[in-house]
């Protein structure tokens, strides 16, 4: 009976001492802050289980130096203030960030995983991680044509490399704003030059 009694409050301390830690303010939460305990043990595995699941087997497009140069010129609009650029100190956000974004021009970055890991994390994003998906805003050539470009980051033809280190051409903005209209109308609002209510 001793050991049913222990083995129940042992069940309700865990989780309640769990509580504790994050509403008393003791989890780390800035990204200055140390990790949870194997809290990069497991988010790892739970990452690489679920992208194993769930990633494209096959490229659907060709890695020709007409995708890689497209790539280079989504990856400079959309990843470059994070991952990096070649032969490029980080970026203040690159370094204020946590998890630390890899730089994906520096060492072997992502060309030893398959093309379709690459599409998968760009196109859903990494929960927790400053990590966005690009579902919403790139179409599926265009994911594809920046995977292809980190596949083989370390054999791109040289127009692509130059393209990658060229000033940064401004586009089109994606959404567009309206212009500005006369100031609404609302149906019981009192006309300023209208006397005061009695």
């Amino acid at each position: 009976m001793k050991f049913i009694v222990g083995l129940l409050l042992g069940l309700l301390v865990v989780p309640f001492g769990a509580y504790l830690y994050f509403t008393g303010g003791g989890a780390p939460v800035a990204t200055t802050d140390s990790d949870m305990p194997f809290e990069t043990f497991f988010a790892q595995k739970a990452l690489n289980a679920r992208i194993a699941k769930d990633m494209p087997k096959t490229v659907p497009i060709p890695a020709t130096e007409a995708s890689h140069l497209a790539g280079a010129d989504l990856y400079k609009q959309h990843c470059a203030v994070c991952h990096g650029l070649p032969m490029a100190p980080k970026t203040a956000i690159a370094l204020g960030m946590y998890p630390r974004p890899p730089q994906l021009f520096q060492g072997k970055g992502v060309t030893d995983d398959e093309p379709g890991e690459t599409y998968w994390k760009i196109f859903n994003g990494i929960r927790l991680t400053g990590m966005p998906g690009f579902s919403k805003s790139l179409t599926e050539t265009q994911i594809w044509q920046v995977a292809l470009l980190l596949a083989n980051a370390d054999k791109l033809p040289a127009s692509a490399k130059a393209a990658l280190v060229a000033p940064i051409v401004a586009s089109t903005p994606m959404v567009s704003v309206p212009p500005a209209t006369a100031a609404p109308v609302f149906p019981n609002a009192v006309p300023s030059s209208a006397p005061p209510p009695k």
